[in-house]
């Protein structure tokens, strides 16, 4: 199945008092990028989020977010009393050297770090939580993951097919390429030679036209739109596999071009390689 690299997908679930946000993003990238942003109360559950984004997405730069919001119920916070009274103590003893001491009130005493302590949370509880919503939020990607993939395949599939079109136009153009290129060089020989040495015309054409031969680039360039065809039926990710067929794919392209003795050749070469790079646009965002 194809599937795209790029795609959103968010979620939450409440959890011991809290609201768990998740939000995954991906774009396409050669390989795979996992970034996992996580707040402190949140950060023992790292591992089993990049194994369980591995092991659902292969391929991409893939962005998750795990965030939460304390409900109603944990409105009420505990203030470490111990650090309050030596944050007391060491303010007092500062004022008494400062000329003008400077009071601040309860909330600046709050905001020193360490005063609030959050609520003991049942981590393993917590986890299996943060396990479920991401794991439900990486199906919601896949499905627009897969949406996507579905509409990118039947890009390619189409333009498959103007391929081995352009193709077919090629191998029937051949034989009449050959034979005015046969009749060309026959005239001019006649034209600047009298009496003209047809057997060493003959040999001479026999080499000219092995030489713009392109037979087995077109074989090669069927062989590679149907194992394109066939990628796309693959079940695993082949969006690496589909970038080589296109460079193979080019290569034939330009080396058709390279032997073309025609206006109308030079004119499928030219077709065929703005097909592939269309194709290999497309492809950078397959998985």
């Amino acid at each position: 199945m194809i599937r795209s690299m790029t795609a959103f997908a968010d979620g939450e679930m409440s959890a011991d008092n809290l609201t768990i946000l998740c939000e995954l993003r991906s774009v396409n990238h050669r390989y795979s990028d996992v970034s996992v942003k996580l707040p402190e109360r949140l950060r023992f559950a790292e591992a089993d989020v990049r194994r369980l984004i591995s092991e659902k997405l292969k391929r991409g730069k893939i962005e998750c977010c795990l965030s939460y919001k304390k409900q109603a119920g944990e409105a009420s916070f505990n203030v470490n009393r111990e650090i309050v009274q030596r944050l007391l103590a060491a303010t007092a003893a500062i004022e008494a050297e400062m000329h003008n001491p400077q009071p601040f009130s309860a909330l600046d005493v709050l905001a020193f770090p360490g005063v609030q302590q959050e609520q003991e949370t049942d981590k393993e509880a917590l986890r299996d939580k943060i396990v479920q919503l991401l794991d439900d939020t990486l199906d919601k990607m896949l499905e627009t993951r897969a949406r996507e993939g579905a509409q990118l395949a039947q890009l390619l599939e189409d333009r498959c097919q103007k391929v081995m079109l352009l193709v077919e136009a090629a191998h029937k153009r051949m034989p009449e390429v050959l034979n005015n290129l046969r009749n060309k060089l026959t005239a001019r020989v006649l034209e600047m030679v009298a009496e003209p040495n047809f057997d060493r015309l003959e040999q001479e054409l026999v080499l000219l036209a092995q030489k713009l031969d392109v037979a087995e680039e077109l074989d090669r360039l069927e062989t590679h739109v149907l194992e394109v065809l066939r990628a796309l039926k693959q079940p695993e990710p082949t969006g690496r596999r589909l970038d080589f067929l296109m460079q193979e794919m080019n290569r034939e392209a330009n080396t058709l071009g390279s032997k073309s003795a025609d206006r109308e050749m030079t004119q499928i070469s030219i077709d065929l390689k703005v097909l592939i790079e269309q194709m290999r646009e497309q492809i950078q965002n397959i998985e």
